[in-house]
């Protein structure tokens, strides 16, 4: 921890950089020996990359590629995979004007989801503000990153609200959808189908219970242990997935227990 932190210190000196926030399985003590240390990077443009880049080419012992801001895309910003003492490391940019300005969406009752490569559900806004709440801040120099998380870890009621009613309605409309995929034997549709369905019953059983969804790893499992998800939620939901294959007597039984889920989940929501 304290190579980390001074690594952290260092960070937190370079232009722009606001604060640095451990974030991922080892803020949250979920870790295994070999996880990553995700290390947020908190900023405001202009961002010194040229700056990081050094500081990384001397942690790992050679060049590494720093990305400018947006070089991985429009929600994942940018940043570098590092190798630093025989560990993996991520440097992930956050624009933290961005991510408080999400926060107010989020307290409006407002979120949106952006494409992303490596997220194929989409990546719902309100994940940055579950970042920051859930990290743990390693370097704050001027203390705005733990007044900016203090904000963030209040769940708003009126996100709550919004992710319950969008899959009440849209989950039901989807699995509608695929039936018709189901009787051409069109998988690759109905598939589809299925895990838009399944992702948004996980963001409102997380939702009902004021619990932040990151991303999708691992969020079918937490969300079968939320106390509010029916029996087997989690079994259940994997399954619907595990083997389709392209019949269509088979995609429609599927399609059959993925209804039945829903009806589940959708009665608990409305309480």
């Amino acid at each position: 921890m304290e190579r980390l932190l001074e690594i952290a210190h260092r960070l937190s000196e370079v232009e722009g950089v606001v604060g640095v926030c451990l974030g991922g399985s080892r803020a949250r003590g979920t870790h295994s020996p070999d996880s990553d240390y995700d290390l947020g990077l908190y900023y405001r443009p202009s961002l010194d990359t040229a700056a990081l880049r050094l500081l990384a080419a001397e942690l790992t012992g050679g060049p590494v590629e720093v990305t400018e801001p947006g070089g991985w895309g429009p929600w994942v910003d940018g940043g570098a995979w590092l190798g630093v003492d025989g560990h993996r490391m991520d440097w992930i940019y956050r624009d933290l004007d961005r991510v408080r300005r999400v926060r107010e969406e989020c307290a409006e009752g407002r979120f949106e989801i952006g494409t992303q490569p490596g997220h194929p559900l989409g990546v719902y806004s309100p994940s940055h503000v579950g970042e920051l709440a859930l990290g743990r801040v390693l370097a704050d120099p001027t203390g705005e990153l733990r007044e900016a998380q203090e904000e963030a870890r209040v769940y708003p009621d009126a996100l709550r609200k919004a992710l319950v009613e969008n899959a009440r309605w849209e989950a039901p409309f989807i699995l509608a959808c695929a039936r018709k995929g189901a009787a051409r034997g069109d998988a690759f549709y109905v598939a589809g189908c299925l895990f838009r369905a399944v992702g948004l019953l996980v963001q409102a059983l997380h939702a009902r219970e004021g619990s932040w969804v990151l991303n999708e790893k691992g969020a079918v499992r937490e969300a079968g242990e939320l106390p509010s998800a029916p029996p087997d939620f989690a079994a259940r939901a994997q399954s619907l997935l595990a083997a389709l294959g392209t019949d269509p007597a088979a995609l429609a039984t599927a399609l059959d227990a993925a209804d039945a889920l829903t009806a589940e989940v959708c009665g608990v929501l409305g309480r």
